[in-house]
């Protein structure tokens, strides 16, 4: 899918040099790096590889251009699902993901400790859209989601609460099934250049794509933007400067016997320090008793930057009352961007108009609503955007 060139400065005019050789011996095949089996494998002289990585130890650590058509620029729930319906609808166009964390989905996140697992991130989703509301259905046709809870004991019924199987990455792992997604790879700026965008990485390396859609949190797409000197419209300017975020302190802590929560293991609180406790037990995402406490707005805001186990241990000893059972152990984890609060109204901003940049677009639950549902339908609403630009360009 991508065009790997890397260039030897010792022998720049030669047809002949290995150097690509070097490279993917060491980059795809793992524990042959040299000598006779790389040279069988790609059909050179035995022992050929091993020579030139003596003579040309400069050639892998320089930069690599790889090539696509279209580069996503996170792989949480926007930027999946952005990828996902392109592939889907025109199977011509290369779409690379590439996302700085060691996981898929963004927010949807899952984690252990020991036995015990948990959502520390999203912890539902609901469906309002019809397409999305049948997309759910499908997810759940597919074994990765299903109906939570649809209210709470002595409250009437209000939107179903759908969680993912077997944890909420469950969804994020469906959508990303055939897609070239590169983990642990850290963006540091991009630029425009030849009708399209480079996009440096850590390391050195770089992707040209002839589309780029950014689905970041909108303060971190601005810095990454501000790197390249990428100048938007005032209008898309404006817009984005009005998207706030909330962020939250998340804590995952494992329980001596299962809580006391009521069914169906969820507690929302509307005062105090702590916003949510969900039950990972009665979930069905934990084989034994665990619970994630969300701290509020105010209160993660406040704290964010305060040491974690001091935090943690506060707001423990803040949700005992509310488990009915002694905590063993806990992990805190800081959301800084976990709720946009203030939202454009657009499911995307199509952010090169009334300029000459090439194709931009920004997406993100900042845009279409602070819930898994507006993720998705911001990140289908990049990719209809996308494909109408390649078909009237193509």
């Amino acid at each position: 899918m991508f065009t790997e060139n890397p260039i030897c400065l010792v022998c720049v005019k030669s047809q002949t040099c290995l150097a690509k050789y070097v490279f993917s011996a060491k980059d795809r095949l793992h524990g042959v790096k040299s000598g006779l089996d790389a040279g069988t494998k790609f059909n050179i002289a035995p022992g050929a590889v091993k020579q030139n990585l003596v003579n040309h130890t400069k050639i892998i650590t320089m930069s690599l251009e790889q090539q696509t058509d279209i580069l996503i620029i996170g792989a949480g729930l926007a930027g999946l699902s952005a990828a996902s319906d392109i592939s889907s609808k025109n199977t011509q166009l290369n779409i690379t993901i590439v996302d700085k964390g060691r996981g898929l989905g963004g927010r949807l996140a899952g984690r252990r400790i020991k036995d015990a697992t948990f959502d520390h991130g999203a912890q539902f989703m609901t469906t309002r859209d019809t397409k999305f509301a049948a997309q759910v259905r499908q997810w759940i046709d597919e074994g990765v989601a299903e109906e939570w809870y649809s209210s709470f004991p002595g409250q009437s019924n209000s939107h179903a609460r759908y969680r993912g199987k077997p944890t909420m990455t469950g969804i994020a792992k469906q959508l990303a099934r055939g897609l070239n997604i590169k983990l642990s790879t850290t963006v540091t700026s991009v630029y425009a250049s030849n009708n399209g965008w480079v996009t440096e990485l850590y390391g050195g390396d770089k992707i040209f794509s002839r589309g780029l859609i950014i689905t970041s949190p909108v303060p971190q797409t601005l810095a990454l933007l501000a790197s390249g000197n990428i100048s938007l419209s005032l209008n898309n300017q404006e817009r984005l400067q009005r998207i706030k975020y909330e962020s939250c302190i998340a804590v995952m802590a494992t329980l001596d016997q299962p809580s006391k929560i009521s069914a169906p293991g969820a507690l929302a609180l509307s005062d105090g320090p702590i916003a949510w406790i969900s039950d990972n037990q009665q979930k069905g995402v934990s084989k034994v008793p665990a619970v994630t406490i969300h701290a509020s707005g105010d209160y993660s805001a406040e704290h964010f930057n305060d040491d974690r186990t001091f935090i943690g241990q506060q707001l423990v000893h803040l949700a005992l009352p509310h488990l009915g059972a002694a905590v063993t152990d806990f992990q805190v984890h800081g959301w800084r961007y976990s709720k946009p609060i203030t939202v454009d109204n657009s499911p995307c901003i199509m952010a090169c108009e009334s300029t000459d940049l090439p194709p931009l677009i920004l997406a993100g639950d900042a845009f279409a609503g602070p819930r898994v549902e507006g993720a998705v339908l911001s990140g289908w609403a990049a990719a209809e955007a996308m494909l109408e630009h390649f078909s009237l360009n193509s």
